[in-house]
């Protein structure tokens, strides 16, 4: 059901989440987050570039959100969805770049109540030029644990508010391909296999029909993808999302017909392919979504100040 509240209902509700004692508190462990992931990339040898808010391309998807879009001067441009094709096309510049992107996603308002999912949240988002999935998945076990323990130092008071003692996981992560977990679990294998473990999981090589046309598929096992998810412990799920990427113009162009796509759609990025994309791998961890598991919270809008659940009317 859409919510639409009055400007006097609106502006009382966003007192209350200014002033609450949970918002202001994750926000404090959110920003020690920001800081600690920047500063460990930077040490990694990244450097941070600035977000793209809109773009003539994005990310497509693979489930259906609304469309968010602008005209400019009789051009049409979408707010970004992922910076994925930005990324690549930074590796031009720079070996290892990241950006705390800005995302906007206009989700369905089934979404609205599994407390996980906003329609504008921030992801931190980096890419390594000829890296493989082994590397960038070691760097997203070092980054987290890193995280974890800088959060579990530093915000104490925080976390004692929140009653939350932080496990700080053992690497390597356990991993499970994506097709044993089908096999084990059905289709909602991720929240069972998250509510089931106490430390981070990885779920690898996902089908191809299951993700976006710019994951690399396996030469050597065709229909297998050479990415992964990292799904969070105690029934958070999905923390991070990324793999190797298709960089190749005939391969981008035949993955994209593939899902039934139309290529002029992407035009644009395809014309980038075609000059010279080079390999490389990467991903995505949402900010709100680490808060949300840092502190334990059930709902994902008191991380922000000014949540876009789907459906409701938000500052």
């Amino acid at each position: 059901m859409i919510y639409d509240p009055r400007p006097e209902e609106l502006a009382e509700r966003q007192c209350k989440r200014s002033s609450s004692k949970i918002v202001r508190r994750a926000l404090t462990v959110q920003s020690e987050v920001l800081r600690t992931t920047g500063d460990f990339l930077r040490r990694q040898g990244f450097i941070e570039i600035l977000p793209v808010i809109m773009s003539p391309v994005t990310d497509p998807l693979r489930h259906a959100t609304g469309k968010a879009e602008v005209e400019y001067y009789e051009h049409r441009y979408q707010l970004t969805r992922s910076m994925i094709f930005h990324k690549q096309i930074a590796l031009l510049a720079h070996n290892r770049i990241f950006a705390f992107s800005p995302n906007i996603r206009l989700e369905p308002i089934e979404f609205a109540d599994t407390g996980r999912h906003l329609a504008e949240f921030t992801q931190l988002d980096l890419e390594m030029r000829e890296a493989t999935r082994k590397e960038v998945m070691d760097l997203g076990e070092d980054l987290l644990v890193h995280t974890l323990s800088q959060v579990k130092e530093r915000c104490g008071e925080e976390l004692e508010f929140f009653e939350r003692t932080l496990i700080i996981p053992s690497k390597p992560f356990k991993r499970i391909t994506y097709r044993e977990a089908y096999d084990l679990y059905g289709g909602d294998f991720e929240a069972v296999i998250s509510q089931q473990h106490r430390e981070p999981v990885w779920i690898i090589d996902m089908a191809l029909e299951a993700r976006e046309f710019y994951d690399r598929e396996d030469p050597e096992r065709p229909g297998t993808l050479v990415d992964m998810d990292l799904l969070y412990p105690e029934g958070f799920r999905e923390a991070l999302s990324g793999g190797e990427r298709e960089h190749t113009y005939e391969g981008v162009l035949r993955r994209i017909e593939r899902m039934g796509l139309a290529p002029k759609s992407f035009e644009l990025y395809l014309e980038f392919a075609r000059r010279g994309l080079p390999p490389s791998a990467g991903f995505g961890i949402g900010i709100e979504r680490l808060t949300r598991f840092i502190c334990g919270l059930r709902r994902i809008e008191d991380t922000t100040l000014f949540p876009k659940v789907p459906g409701m009317l938000s500052l």
